[in-house]
């Protein structure tokens, strides 16, 4: 039986990694499909948000680029050269205002390195034109501000103390533009921002701008710039799908397309001559002299200063001379403004990071709305590398890379999922019902040849004392005292016999489903007299005491049963009863009918043996069923009384219970009154 289960078992494991296996990388190639397809999904949008972002900065460096010469002077000629009406620089504006997040300021630096802005004209403090001493003095620590950042970075040199700067002589028109003619002539006055320094040659005034073109992410900086987390190939990112993640170099047939279009432009700059001092000492009415000239306009460069600060600049030729024009952008506000704020409106942020770096130097982690955690360092990101890309030029060396921490699969992978779900326990169920069935199989028809020889040693004990005896009389080898007891012997071996074949034909009935029940109404005498009748004998010639009891207050009460099935079953109960008691010191057998609550009556049979064991109370009813080895059994029969008795008894509606006494089990049928 064991190595019929183990068998069992081993052809079922097979089975089921047979389907398992096959399945699972069904499952798992479908989920990867998904994945991949929501990857690409994903990654599309990444593409499509960094495409908006880089057009939306190129429109914005565009809208500055096409910024004329004059416009990074405090004064301009408005109109009509002939009207000569001066007004302000759209520069000039103060509190600063541009199109582009993050500017500081506007700044020019000559070809004599002396550093200016369109925030204040060259006159003297003393003289407000028009302009609050409060506003002033913010104007002038604005520009102070921008001179020290370029200052810091090498970009200019610092004015030395105690030493008159230059002088530029410029005047001024505020709120509405004026004719020229109205302004007053004042006294020049001094420009406290610009560089004071023995006069160099173009070249070397403009060399620290050049620097700041080289593209080569080799070039070592004096010092890491600021606000930096690291470098990017610190980022602890998986290049699960790598090729697909990383975009082509921004050298792409697209960009030359746009670099192309970023050409030197040419343009007709008219600005007002200054006036010499002479002329606005007299305090006479004097007429502006316009000055026009053909400027040469390089396109903006970008670059990352070591302070930290984003510097986008323009080299312009004028006469031969050449100029740096710029401003200065934060970067925290630069990359909130364009960058960050696009990339949270997109539901893309609900899944995943953005690093933005500069030169392979990482500059901001901007995390998704699921993702609150702040990042000090570029070490400290995860997750599967998405998308990577460069913006255009001029901004061609700052980076977009996406990371996503948690790809979800798309709406298919739900149906999926539940698929596979239910192939897993239609495959465990499947397979543990097989087993638990095969099991029983195996249990079955390990108990049928049980039945079997129990059935053919039931038979043949009975056979052989029959022969016997029959044998003992024809050969008149008994005297007369023992032919009564021989035929007695006889008898009850024929009986014992019927009852056997009895209880195997009602077992082939039901099971064939043919069994054929006449149920009628008897009253309960009617049944005590034929329980004594079929039961006095059998229990004599057993050697048991015999009692029939009747606890039924009213004997007129009627059943409906079939009388030869209930007789049976009570016949199995005392037989069952006779062989696990026949070792008891107190050989008795009761049978009792009595009314077991008001509207039902049951009938009993009671021994003094050793009783059931609990964990067997259940077994007992079961088919082919003992409780004893079959090789160190001690009593007879076949395992199959139990079980009629308790199909026999639900085929008439009736209970079948068994509850250990002291001594002894007593069985117990319950029957409903009609």
């Amino acid at each position: 039986m064991r190595s019929k289960l183990n068998n069992l078992r081993l052809i079922l494991g097979l089975y089921f990694l047979a389907l398992a296996i096959p399945t699972t990388i069904l499952i798992y190639q479908a989920l990867s499909q998904m994945k991949w397809e929501a990857f690409r999904h994903h990654q599309v949008m990444a593409e499509e948000l960094s495409t908006r972002i880089d057009k939306r900065l190129n429109q914005l460096i565009t809208e500055e680029e096409k910024r004329s010469f004059a416009d990074y002077s405090f004064l301009n000629i408005a109109g009509d050269i002939d009207n000569n009406i001066l007004q302000r620089s759209p520069l000039s504006a103060y509190p600063v205002k541009a199109n582009l997040p993050g500017v500081l300021g506007y700044f020019q630096v000559d070809n004599q390195s002396e550093f200016s802005t369109p925030l204040l004209p060259a006159l003297s403090p003393e003289q407000s034109f028009g302009i609050s001493a409060d506003e002033q003095a913010q104007r002038l620590a604005l520009q102070q501000q921008l001179q020290q950042i370029l200052s810091h970075n090498q970009l200019v040199k610092q004015a030395k103390k105690g030493r008159q700067p230059a002088r530029k002589k410029e005047t001024m028109a505020l709120g509405v533009a004026a004719p020229a003619a109205d302004m007053m002539a004042a006294p020049e006055p001094v420009l406290s921002a610009t560089i004071a320094e023995e006069e160099v040659d173009d070249d070397a005034a403009q060399a620290a701008f050049d620097s700041l073109e080289k593209r080569d992410d080799s070039r070592q900086r004096k010092q890491k710039p600021a606000q930096s987390l690291g470098r990017v190939d610190e980022l602890k990112l998986k290049y699960q799908f790598e090729q697909q993640a990383r975009s082509t170099p921004v050298e792409s047939s697209k960009q030359n397309l746009l670099d192309e279009k970023r050409v030197v432009r040419k343009e007709q700059t008219i600005l007002p001559e200054p006036l010499v001092a002479e002329t606005i000492a007299s305090n006479e009415p004097h007429a502006i002299r316009i000055t026009t000239f053909e400027s040469e306009l390089d396109p903006f460069s970008f670059s990352l200063l070591d302070s930290g600060h984003f510097v986008l600049f323009r080299k312009v030729w004028r006469n031969g001379a050449r100029y740096t024009q710029g401003l200065l952008l934060d970067q925290q506000v630069f990359v909130q403004g364009v960058i960050e704020s696009s990339f949270k409106e997109t539901t893309l942020s609900e899944m995943s990071n953005l690093v933005v770096a500069y030169q392979s130097e990482v500059l901001s982690v901007i995390g998704g709305h699921s993702n609150r955690y702040l990042y000090s360092s570029a070490a400290e990101l995860q997750g599967e590398l998405l998308y990577q890309t460069r913006l255009s030029v001029p901004l061609a060396e700052l980076e977009l890379i996406y990371s996503i921490n948690h790809l979800p699969a798309g709406p298919g992978a739900t149906v999926v999922a539940w698929v596979a779900f239910i192939l897993a326990t239609v495959l465990l169920g499947g397979c543990l019902l097989f087993y638990r069935l095969g099991k029983k199989q195996l249990a079955l028809a390990q108990q049928q040849q049980d039945f079997v020889s129990a059935v053919s040693h039931e038979l043949k004990t009975p056979l052989t004392s029959i022969r016997m005896y029959g044998e003992m009389l024809r050969e008149g080898w008994a005297d007369e005292n023992k032919k009564r007891q021989y035929y007695n012997y006889i008898y009850d071996e024929s009986e014992r016999l019927t009852r056997l074949i009895n209880n195997v034909l009602q077992l082939a009935r039901m099971n064939r489903n043919d069994i054929r029940i006449d149920l009628k109404l008897v009253s309960i005498n009617e049944i005590m007299d034929t329980i004594r009748s079929k039961l006095s004998s059998q229990l004599e010639h057993s050697g048991f005491e015999f009692k029939l009891i009747n606890d039924c207050q009213s004997a007129d009460n009627k059943l409906m049963i079939d009388l030869d099935l209930f007789t049976q079953i009570i016949i199995n109960l005392v037989d069952n009863a006779i062989k696990f008691s026949k070792n008891a010191s107190a050989k008795c057998i009761e049978v009792r009918c009595f009314e077991s609550s008001g509207q039902s009556i049951s009938f009993s049979v009671r021994d003094y043996g050793p009783g059931i064991a609990k964990d067997q109370m259940k077994k007992i009813f079961q088919l082919f069923y003992r409780a004893e080895n079959e090789l160190t059994r001690q009593t007879v029969g076949t395992g199959i009384g139990l079980a009629l008795v308790q199909q026999l008894a639900r085929h008439m509606n009736a209970k079948v219970d068994v509850i250990n006494r002291q001594p002894g089990a007593e069985f117990s049928i319950e029957f409903k009154l009609s």
